[in-house]
C-alpha cells in the first residue's frame, strides 16, 4: 500500500506541473521547442529521461538478470558514445536551423514536403511501437504495486502522461523530466549498497554472482553458459553486442526523442554540454543498476516474468522509504518517455502532416488547439494498441529504436556535411532504410534464421546507404538548399560568447576525469571482485 501512495503521490505532482505551466504556454514555440530556453541541467535532464524507460528498468534489467549483464555494459560502451557523436555531427546543427520538429529540419534542408512527409511518418510509425512497449512496461508495474489489473493500471499510467503532456507540450516535459531524472538517478545510485549489503556484503555478493551455479559464467563478458544460454556462442553475444551498441550510438545521436531535445538548448554550448553531462550519467546508471542486477541472482533466481527484478527487489531487498523511491524512479523513467514520445508524435502529426498536407499556415493558437487534439487521439490509439498487443518490453523497443538508426543515420549526417546528396537520394533512403529493417523482423517472424552479424537494422542501413548514393543520383541541388547547409554549418556567436566558451571548455576535461572515474569504480567492483571468484 505505501508504494502505491507513493506512485500517486509522484502522479499528482506530475500532473499539476503541466497545469500551472500549460498556463504559461502562449506560443507554438513554447509548446514544441519549450521557448528554447533548456539549461544545460534541463537539456541533460531531458536526453537521459527520455532514453531511459521501462526498457531500460525493465526489459534490460530482466535481459541481465536471466544471464548478460557484463554483455548488457559492453553493449552500453558504445551507445553512450551516441550523446558525443550527436551533439557534435547532428544536434548542433539541427539546433542553428530554428526549425520546431526533426522531420520540419530535413524538409527545409532538402526543400522537399515529400522527404519531410517521409520523416514524419516514420517518426509517427516508429515512436507509435516504442511508446507502447513502454506505456505497457509502466501499466505491469503500476499493476504489480498496487494489485489493480493490468487494464486498469493501463487506463492510470495513459490519464497521467498524456495530461499533463497534453497541456503544457515541451514545457512541461522539460519540467517533469528534470524531476523524473533526478528520481530514478537517485534510486540507482542509493539502491546499489542495499542490494549489494543484502547479498552478502561486499566483495562476496560479487564473489557469488560470479560463482552462481545456477547462472554458470553470470559476469563473463559473453554471459551465462549452460542450457539456459539463447544468445548463442561467446562471438555471436559479443558480436550482437557490438552491433546493437553501434545501432544505438547512431539512435541517440539522431532519433527525434533524442535529437529533438537539442532544440529546446538556450545555446549551442548548453547543447554540448547537456551531451557530455548526458555521456556520463548513462554509463554511471547503467554500471551501478546491473552490477545491482547481478547479486540479486544470488538472492532469488526465480523471478517470472524477469522483467520485474528490480522491482522485486525494492519490495524485498531495501529499506521501504528506499523502495518507495525506486519503485517511484522506474515509473518516472516510464512517464518520462512517453511524454516525450507522444509530443513527437503530436508536433509531427499536427506541423509536417496535417498543415504541410493542406498547404496552409495555421495561427499559434489554431496550431496549438489542432496539436493537443492530435495528442488526444494518439493517445486513444496507443491505449487501445497496449490493450490488444501482449507486452514485450525490450525487444519491442529495440526494433522501433532500430528503425531510425537504418532510415534516418545515413540522412541526418549526410544532410550536414554532404554536398552531393539531392532530394531524391534522402527521400528514397529513409523509405529504404525502414523498409529494410521491416523486412528483416517479417523474415524472423516467419522463421527465417539470420546470421547475427546480419542482424535486421544492418539490413535497413545497407539498404539507405544504397538508396541515398544511387538516389542522388538524379536530380539537382538548388540554390535554397546550398544556402541552408552554409547556415548551418555557420557558427553562430552568442553575446557573451567568450564567457560560454570558458565554461564549454571545462567538460572535456569533465568527459575524462569521469571516464577515469568510472575505470576506477569498474575495477573496484568488478573487476576485483572478479579475480577473487576465479
Amino acid at each position: 500500500m505505501i508504494f502505491t501512495i507513493g506512485i500517486i503521490v509522484s502522479f499528482i505532482l506530475y500532473v499539476l506541473i503541466g497545469i500551472v505551466l500549460s498556463k504559461k504556454v502562449k506560443t507554438s514555440e513554447e509548446y514544441y521547442v519549450s521557448g528554447r530556453q533548456g539549461s544545460t541541467l534541463m537539456v541533460t535532464g531531458m536526453l537521459v529521461a527520455s532514453f531511459l524507460s521501462t526498457v531500460s528498468f525493465m526489459g534490460e534489467a530482466g535481459f541481465s538478470y536471466e544471464g548478460y549483464p557484463i554483455l548488457l555494459l559492453i553493449l552500453v560502451i558504445f551507445n553512450a558514445t551516441g550523446y558525443i557523436i550527436g551533439v557534435f555531427f547532428f544536434g548542433r546543427y539541427l539546433r542553428r536551423s530554428k526549425s520546431l520538429t526533426v522531420s520540419e529540419y530535413f524538409g527545409n534542408r532538402f526543400q522537399s514536403n515529400k522527404v519531410r512527409m517521409a520523416a514524419a511518418i516514420t517518426t509517427i510509425l516508429g515512436i507509435t511501437a516504442y511508446l507502447v512497449a513502454v506505456t505497457q512496461g509502466g501499466a505491469l508495474l503500476l499493476s504489480e504495486i498496487s494489485g489493480v489489473s493490468y487494464t486498469i493500471a493501463l487506463l492510470i499510467m495513459w490519464l497521467v502522461y498524456a495530461s499533463f503532456t497534453i497541456l503544457s507540450g515541451a514545457k512541461g516535459v522539460m519540467v517533469n523530466d528534470t524531476i523524473m531524472f533526478f528520481l530514478f538517478s537517485l534510486a540507482t545510485y542509493i539502491s546499489f549498497p542495499f542490494i549489494i549489503n543484502n547479498a552478502g556484503g561486499f566483495p562476496e555478493a560479487i564473489v557469488k554472482a560470479a560463482t552462481n551455479p545456477e547462472r554458470p559464467d553470470l559476469l563473463s563478458w559473453h554471459g551465462i553458459t549452460g542450457p539456459n544460454a539463447y544468445m548463442g556462442e561467446p562471438w555471436e553475444a559479443l558480436i550482437w553486442a557490438i552491433i546493437l551498441g553501434l545501432v544505438w550510438s547512431a539512435v541517440i545521436a539522431i532519433s527525434p526523442w533524442q535529437s529533438s531535445r537539442y532544440l529546446m538548448a538556450k545555446n549551442e554550448h548548453v547543447a554540448i554540454r547537456s551531451g557530455v553531462l548526458a555521456t556520463v550519467s548513462i554509463i554511471a546508471i547503467y554500471l551501478f543498476l546491473h552490477l545491482s542486477i547481478s547479486s540479486i541472482t544470488t538472492v532469488k533466481a526465480d523471478i517470472n516474468p524477469t522483467e520485474k527484478v528490480f522491482i522485486w527487489a525494492a519490495m524485498n531487498m531495501v529499506p521501504k522509504w528506499l523502495g518507495i523511491i525506486i519503485v517511484s524512479g522506474i515509473m518516472a523513467a516510464a512517464l518520462s518517455s512517453c511524454a516525450s514520445f507522444l509530443q513527437l508524435i503530436g508536433s509531427s502529426i499536427t506541423r509536417d502532416i496535417l498543415e504541410q498536407s493542406r498547404n496552409k499556415k495555421y495561427s499559434d493558437q489554431k496550431l496549438l488547439r489542432i496539436s493537443r487534439i492530435s495528442m488526444i487521439i494518439t493517445s486513444i490509439v496507443i491505449l487501445l494498441i497496449g490493450l490488444w498487443q501482449p507486452p514485450s518490453i525490450m525487444w519491442i523497443g529495440y526494433f522501433a529504436a532500430t528503425l531510425f538508426a537504418a532510415s534516418w543515420g545515413p540522412v541526418a549526417f549526410a544532410s550536414v556535411f554532404s554536398k552531393k546528396v539531392t532530394k531524391t537520394g534522402a527521400l528514397w533512403s529513409i523509405i529504404a532504410g525502414f523498409l529494410g529493417v521491416v523486412l528483416g523482423e517479417t523474415l524472423k517472424k516467419f522463421g527465417v534464421v539470420l546470421p547475427v552479424y546480419f542482424n535486421p537494422v544492418i539490413i535497413g542501413v545497407i539498404l539507405s546507404l544504397l538508396a541515398l548514393y544511387l538516389g542522388s543520383k538524379f536530380g539537382n541541388i538548388s540554390t535554397a538548399e546550398r544556402n541552408f547547409q552554409q547556415n548551418i554549418l555557420t557558427r553562430p556567436l552568442e553575446e557573451n560568447e567568450k564567457e560560454e566558451m570558458k565554461i564549454t571548455k571545462r567538460y572535456p576535461a569533465i568527459l575524462i576525469g569521469s571516464g577515469v572515474a568510472i575505470i576506477i569504480l569498474t575495477f573496484v567492483f568488478y573487476y576485483w571482485p572478479l579475480t577473487l571468484a576465479m
